[in-house]
């Protein structure tokens, strides 16, 4: 059996197949997609969709569904990249409460001087200011550093 997210809160154990990574890659190009779209594209009966899409996110290897807007219409968003230094063993419990913050769209782990790496997307200033209190206040949370995006090249 495989864990996927070693080390993370992810604690269920599940063996993943290619038919688990292939539903996974539909989803991502189309997270509207029918569960009949789905079971077609796939060649596996509609059933067998239902019971591998509720089972991943079961077990937490889906963690949402979401929207990718066209840089045209999201203009206004402001982006940023923070850098985050966490304390101790404290890695676990900072990661859950940044998953909290929905406004942190991605998190990734990493090597160096920061522990861990937060893409930000807010509709303002005012609302990127309030998403740097909250992680901030967080326990854990030894030093960040945020860097706004000013443009996509």
């Amino acid at each position: 059996m495989s864990k996927l997210n070693e080390g993370s809160i992810f604690m269920a154990y599940y063996t993943y197949d290619s038919l688990d990574s292939e539903l996974i890659s539909e989803l991502r190009q189309d997270g509207r997609a029918t569960i009949s779209n789905l079971a077609k594209k796939l060649k596996v009966s509609r059933a067998t969709i239902q019971n591998r899409l509720d089972r991943l996110i079961h077990n937490g290897a889906i963690l949402g569904f979401t929207i990718r807007v066209h840089e045209a219409l999201d203009k206004e968003t402001v982006k940023a990249m923070m850098m985050i230094e966490v304390t101790g063993k404290s890695t676990s419990q900072v990661i859950r409460k940044l998953r909290g913050i929905p406004q942190l769209i991605k998190l990734h782990t990493t090597n160096g001087a920061w522990d861990l790496v937060a893409e930000i997307h807010t509709t303002s200033l005012r609302e990127f200011d309030e998403v740097l209190r909250q992680v901030r206040e967080i326990d854990g949370i030894l030093n960040s550093e945020t860097s706004v995006l000013l443009s996509s090249l």
